[in-house]
Protein backbone atom coordinates (compact mmCIF):
# COMPACT_ATOMS: atom_id res chain seq x y z
CA UNK A 1 0.00 0.00 0.00
CA UNK A 2 1.53 3.54 -0.84
CA UNK A 3 2.36 5.39 2.02
CA UNK A 4 0.09 8.37 1.44
CA UNK A 5 -2.91 6.11 0.98
CA UNK A 6 -1.78 4.29 3.96
CA UNK A 7 -1.63 7.67 6.14
CA UNK A 8 -5.18 8.82 4.01
CA UNK A 9 -6.60 5.58 5.85
CA UNK A 10 -5.11 5.82 9.33
CA UNK A 11 -6.09 9.34 9.38
CA UNK A 12 -9.58 8.55 8.54
CA UNK A 13 -9.98 5.22 10.96
CA UNK A 14 -8.44 7.21 13.81
CA UNK A 15 -10.94 9.85 13.17
CA UNK A 16 -14.25 7.92 12.49
CA UNK A 17 -13.05 5.80 15.48
CA UNK A 18 -12.61 8.36 18.54
CA UNK A 19 -15.45 10.22 17.40
CA UNK A 20 -17.32 7.44 19.90
CA UNK A 21 -14.77 8.41 22.82
CA UNK A 22 -17.41 11.64 23.68
CA UNK A 23 -19.99 8.96 24.20
CA UNK A 24 -18.27 6.39 25.95
CA UNK A 25 -17.35 9.05 28.33
CA UNK A 26 -20.57 10.40 28.69
CA UNK A 27 -22.59 7.03 29.69
CA UNK A 28 -20.07 6.02 32.16
CA UNK A 29 -19.71 9.02 33.92
CA UNK A 30 -23.85 9.59 34.24
CA UNK A 31 -24.59 6.19 34.52
CA UNK A 32 -27.28 6.78 31.63
CA UNK A 33 -27.87 5.82 28.59
CA UNK A 34 -31.29 6.22 28.52
CA UNK A 35 -30.78 8.48 25.24
CA UNK A 36 -29.08 5.77 23.76
CA UNK A 37 -30.79 3.31 20.91
CA UNK A 38 -30.43 -0.28 21.61
CA UNK A 39 -30.77 -1.42 17.91
CA UNK A 40 -28.73 1.30 16.59
CA UNK A 41 -25.53 0.13 18.81
CA UNK A 42 -25.77 -3.69 18.46
CA UNK A 43 -25.92 -2.85 14.92
CA UNK A 44 -23.14 -0.69 15.32
CA UNK A 45 -20.92 -3.55 16.97
CA UNK A 46 -21.82 -6.33 14.50
CA UNK A 47 -20.85 -4.33 11.43
CA UNK A 48 -17.56 -3.27 13.31
CA UNK A 49 -16.57 -6.89 14.03
CA UNK A 50 -17.73 -7.59 10.48
CA UNK A 51 -15.68 -4.66 9.12
CA UNK A 52 -12.84 -5.75 11.64
CA UNK A 53 -12.74 -9.50 10.23
CA UNK A 54 -13.07 -7.96 6.48
CA UNK A 55 -10.15 -6.00 7.27
CA UNK A 56 -8.37 -9.07 8.68
CA UNK A 57 -8.88 -11.00 5.53
CA UNK A 58 -7.50 -8.52 3.30
CA UNK A 59 -4.56 -7.25 5.26
CA UNK A 60 -5.74 -3.67 5.58
CA UNK A 61 -4.13 -2.33 8.74
CA UNK A 62 -5.94 0.71 8.90
CA UNK A 63 -9.06 -1.27 8.67
CA UNK A 64 -8.03 -3.72 11.37
CA UNK A 65 -6.59 -0.77 13.78
CA UNK A 66 -9.76 1.42 13.24
CA UNK A 67 -11.91 -1.39 13.47
CA UNK A 68 -10.68 -2.67 16.26
CA UNK A 69 -10.38 -0.03 18.76
CA UNK A 70 -13.80 0.88 17.49
CA UNK A 71 -15.37 -2.64 18.35
CA UNK A 72 -13.86 -2.31 22.14
CA UNK A 73 -15.94 1.75 22.17
CA UNK A 74 -18.87 0.94 20.22
CA UNK A 75 -19.26 -2.58 22.74
CA UNK A 76 -18.78 -0.29 25.76
CA UNK A 77 -21.55 2.07 24.62
CA UNK A 78 -23.59 -1.18 24.09
CA UNK A 79 -22.68 -2.45 27.49
CA UNK A 80 -23.49 0.61 29.54
CA UNK A 81 -27.06 0.63 27.83
CA UNK A 82 -27.83 -2.97 28.73
CA UNK A 83 -26.50 -1.92 32.35
CA UNK A 84 -27.67 1.21 33.31
CA UNK A 85 -30.78 1.63 30.73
Amino acid sequence: METATLALGLAAGAMTTLAFIPQVVRVFRSRSARDISLPTFAALVLGTALWLIYGILQGDTPLIAANCVSLVLVSAVLWGKLKFK
